[in-house]
Formats: structure tokens, C-alpha cells, sequence
């Protein structure tokens, strides 16, 4: 819940001077998604949605109505919903499946805690993660999805995971879904988020296995996310 509508704007018009080649989606709290739909030269998603296509479900937001804002992309599995609000792979992968039933790309993010990084098991719970979602839609979803690597202990505390320990679970990712379809793996768009800011972009996005960021803190000022966005291409 940070940025207010201000905040569409600013960040519209500095995109409407970019540049760059890199392909740049701005994922906007839900009441401000149509006023970013008019206004942003590039595409909008956002941040969560409901499993369900309709129904009486108070409060929760569902894919088709998304997609009739405008939406391409929905985030899927953020860590914090998964912490806060309780969202179990199985929930998140049915998530997964609405999103791609209205016609939304899907951006799943996977990601560990630092008790699980301390106790070395960063890979077998990115790829259980991983694996949930492919078990219920299939390794062919993945050609039109795009999955996110956040670590837990590196979201809004300042500690960026290291380019080689982000290259190293990306790869690792990567090999999940080759296991499934060598094609697909080629395909999917892997991304970092995680404390990405202008001064370790460039780095973190020169491994080979990391196809760009899901920037949050750094987004909310036009300047460093614009710096971001000139650090992907």
C-alpha cells in the first residue's frame, strides 16, 4: 500500500521518455489501476487477484474483472501474501490458473526465508514452490508466464542477495522447468526482486539465467526506477 495517485503520473511521465528496449510492466494498487491504464505508455498488471472467476466473495478482485481494466499481468504468490495472508502453494497455483483463464500473464514469485537460506534449503523450497504450480497447470503454462525469484530476507531490508547467489537459485529455477520442457525453460522469463536499486542492477542483470527485476521499494521514485529500467536495456 505505498504511492498514491501522484504516483501513476510521475512514473507515466518518465516512462513516456524512455528509451530502452527493456519491456517494462507497472503493477499499481488496485484503485489505481484504471487511472495507470490511461496514462502509462507501457503495460499494467497488478498485484494479486482472487482465485475465483465470480461469486460472492467480498472484497476480492477477480481476473476477468482485471482483464477488463486493462491488465496484462497479475502478480502472483508475493511473498507477503503468502506471509501475511496465509496463501499456500496450492492457493497460489490455483491463482496461477485463473490468471492465465482470463487471459492475464502470470509473474510467480518464489522465494525463501533467511531461516531457510541459514539451513541450506533455498533451492528445495524455491523449486516445491515451483513444482506446486507446474503439478496443477502443466509445464506448457509456463511459456506464457513469467516467474520471480524474491527472497524473503532480501525484500525491503536493504540486503540484496549477492549476483552469484541470485544466478546460482535462477539457475536452478531454470533447470525446474527444463526438467519439464528444455523449450519452455528457454522461454520463461526469469526475474530478481529483492532490494534491486540503480547500484546493483547492472550487475545483477548480467548473469545469465536473471532476465530482469521486480522492482518494489526503488519504483517508488521515478528517478531510480527510470535508472532500473536504463541498467535491463
Amino acid at each position: 500500500m505505498n504511492g498514491r495517485l501522484a504516483l501513476v503520473d510521475e512514473l507515466a511521465s518518465a516512462l513516456g521518455d524512455y528509451q530502452g528496449e527493456a519491456q517494462v510492466v507497472v503493477c499499481p494498487p488496485f484503485p489505481y489501476l484504471a487511472a495507470a491504464r490511461s496514462v502509462m505508455p507501457v503495460s499494467v498488471g497488478a498485484q494479486t487477484l482472487s482465485e475465483q472467476a465470480d461469486g460472492a466473495f467480498t472484497g476480492e478482485v477477480s481476473g476477468p474483472m482485471l482483464a477488463e481494466l486493462g491488465c496484462e499481468y497479475v502478480i502472483i504468490g508475493h511473498s507477503e501474501r503468502r506471509a501475511m495472508f496465509g496463501e499456500t502453494d496450492a492457493q497460489v497455483a490455483a491463482k496461477f490458473a485463473a490468471a492465465q483463464a482470463a487471459g492475464l500473464t502470470p509473474i510467480l514469485c518464489v522465494g525463501e526465508t533467511l531461516e531457510e537460506r541459514q539451513a541450506e534449503q533455498t533451492e528445495q523450497v524455491v523449486c516445491s514452490q515451483l513444482q506446486a504450480v507446474i503439478e496443477q497447470v502443466g509445464i506448457d503454462a509456463f511459456g506464457d508466464a513469467v516467474v520471480a525469484y524474491e527472497p524473503v530476507w532480501a525484500i525491503g531490508t536493504g540486503h540484496t542477495a549477492s549476483p552469484e547467489q541470485a544466478q546460482a537459485v535462477h539457475a536452478c529455477l531454470r533447470q525446474a522447468l527444463a526438467d519439464g520442457s528444455p523449450n519452455v525453460a528457454a522461454a520463461t522469463r526469469l526475474l530478481y526482486g529483492g532490494s534491486v536499486k540503480a547500484d546493483n542492477a547492472a550487475l545483477l542483470f548480467a548473469q545469465p539465467d536473471i532476465d530482469g527485476g521486480l522492482i518494489g521499494g526503488a519504483a517508488l521514485t521515478a528517478d531510480s526506477f527510470m535508472a532500473i529500467c536504463r541498467a535491463a536495456g
